[in-house]
């Protein structure tokens, strides 16, 4: 018997799993899952350390040292992470912060570098291209320019140049390489017959290829893709002074360190390019007049169509979801279908509808519900606010309806029991009862649906494009633009032209105010957890 007891654990040691021993931890085997999964692994990783590499050289090619460092550091980072045994958590935060840091951390880090340049129509690349577009775009032909025989080639996106030169000698050029001598076509260069010449005759004709490196010498260029001649600029580039001559009138441009090259009269030549400027963004949108009253208008606005909004979807939502909670209500599912339509329906499609809806002459409202009225709901600028705010609340009351009938179902029994116990009744059990336990759970929603309308560019440019304009400003701002579609409008052309720089700093006062707000709401929303 004692030797039945002694043997009694060696017997369960040997036939216990890992699952009755949580302390004994089985060896570890590479199941067919298991090696797929780390073949997959393997490939993924060296797509991406391989085109990693590839980026390395192209920054460290271009001279930007930091950026390839940098790029090199993230990668040997992500292959340590998934390569080294027990960082499970760093698995899964990796994707993630990878795409927060791309879509996210950089577009901020973007908006505040451009912010602070002078980056637009005429700013929008480095000073080498401005140089050579100017000399392009002032080109003339040579009056007795020699003939060039000239066979056009193309190598994927690139188009080039194959010249006959007067002298029976061969060469080749691209837009961005000068003419070489040559034997003949180079590997992977192909021939354009006359009907591909037909098909690509926009980028043909954009074609200009340098004669020499000196892009003083002027470039070839072909109209039929046949004969080829000289052009030559007339502003002459001074590479020592760094300034432009026209050969006509003997005017000098010279840089004006904004950008520009100026001459003495004031007149520029286009395009600039981009540079640094910095606070003068920030203040030319608080001094200049064109843009500083518009902006105020619009930011006051801006506030009252988010509050306004927030507040009368979630009225309209929490009415609908008390009246549909209702016990005794019959039919209830398919009242509650009805109601969170609206928030189905994709919402620029609905802004598009009611836009048409609220038409002066052809809409739907004045002609059949109010009997032909010609009343301006999108025209005047009063009536053009309210059917935003109107629209607006059509498009979220589904979604505050939906939140308040999860809350109000959440709502403790006891607790509305006791109030009617105390002979609370219907009114005061929601006021001093229910509405304060329903904004400890929908505060934070409302914060953030503040928020979004604060950025609600879709309802405004999908139903008014912003209109009515102001009057009293040259800039395409009206009275229901919010600073998010002015931001738009300052940055894609509203009317003066593309200004990046100066719609980063409005966007930058936008990401200001938005977290100013939150902030400050989120605060206050701590009082309501005593209610807990």
């Amino acid at each position: 018997m004692a030797d039945v007891k002694q043997n009694a654990p060696k017997t369960a040691a040997k036939t216990s799993t890992w699952g009755d021993d949580p302390f004994h931890k089985p060896s570890k085997r590479l199941t067919s899952g298991g090696l797929l999964a780390l073949i997959v692994k393997v490939v993924l990783l060296a797509i991406i350390d391989a085109l990693a590499v590839f980026g390395v050289w192209v920054l460290i090619g271009k001279g930007d040292w930091v950026a390839a460092i940098i790029l090199a550091v993230v990668v040997a980072g992500v292959n340590y992470v998934y390569l080294r045994p027990g960082l499970l958590p760093g698995k899964y935060l990796t994707p993630g912060l990878a795409f927060l840091a791309v879509f996210q951390v950089f577009v901020i880090i973007y908006t505040g570098f451009i912010a602070f340049t002078n980056a637009g129509d005429a700013h929008n690349s480095t000073k080498e291209d401005a140089i050579a577009q100017i000399i392009r775009t002032s080109q003339d032909r040579v009056p007795d320019s020699p003939e060039y025989t000239v066979q056009v080639l193309k190598q994927g996106d690139q188009f080039g140049l194959l010249v006959a030169e007067p002298g029976g000698d061969l060469s080749f050029g691209t837009s961005e390489q000068p003419l070489e001598a040559v034997d003949g076509p180079p590997d992977g260069w192909n021939e354009l017959n006359l009907s591909q010449v037909i098909r690509f005759q926009d980028e043909v004709l954009a074609v200009n290829v340098p004669i020499s490196d000196d892009i003083n010498d002027g470039t070839l260029r072909t109209s039929d893709g046949q004969k080829a001649y000289v052009y030559v600029s007339s502003l002459v580039y001074d590479e020592s002074a760094d300034t432009f001559t026209d050969a006509e009138s003997g005017q000098v441009y010279v840089d004006d360190g904004e950008g520009n090259f100026r001459a003495e009269d004031g007149t520029t030549l286009t395009p600039g390019w981009r540079v640094a400027i910095g606070w003068d963004n920030f203040a030319f949108a608080f001094t200049n007049e064109q843009i500083r009253d518009p902006l105020i208008r619009v930011t006051i606005w801006t506030f009252v169509f988010a509050a306004l909004s927030t507040l009368v979807c979630f009225a309209l939502g929490l009415f609908l979801a008390i009246v549909l909670n209702h016990p005794t209500l019959r039919g209830k599912k398919i009242y509650r279908i009805l109601v969170i339509l609206p928030y189905a329906f994709p919402a620029y499609l609905t802004g598009l509808v009611w836009a048409g809806m609220l038409n002066q002459e052809f809409g739907f409202i004045n002609q059949v519900l109010l009997g032909g009225a010609q009343i301006p709901w999108l025209a005047d600028p009063w009536l053009a606010r309210l059917s935003v705010i109107f629209v607006n609340m059509w498009l979220g009351y589904g979604y505050m309806f939906l939140v308040c009938t999860g809350a109000l179902q959440s709502l403790p029994d006891d607790i509305i029991e006791a109030g009617k116990m105390d002979g609370a009744g219907a009114w005061r059990i929601f006021r001093s009862v229910k509405l304060p336990l329903l904004f400890v759970a929908v505060a934070p929603l409302l914060i953030a649906t503040f928020a979004y309308n604060f950025n609600n560019f879709g309802v405004i440019y999908m139903l008014t494009r912003g209109n009515p304009r102001f009057t009293d400003t040259t800039l395409d701002i009206g009275a229901t633009d919010i600073m998010i579609t002015m931001v738009y409008k300052v940055a894609f052309g509203g009317g003066g032209g593309r200004d990046l720089g100066l719609a980063s700093a409005l966007s930058i006062l936008i990401f200001i105010i938005v977290t100013i707000v939150a902030v400050v709401s989120f605060r206050q929303t701590k009082a309501l957890e005593d209610l807990n």
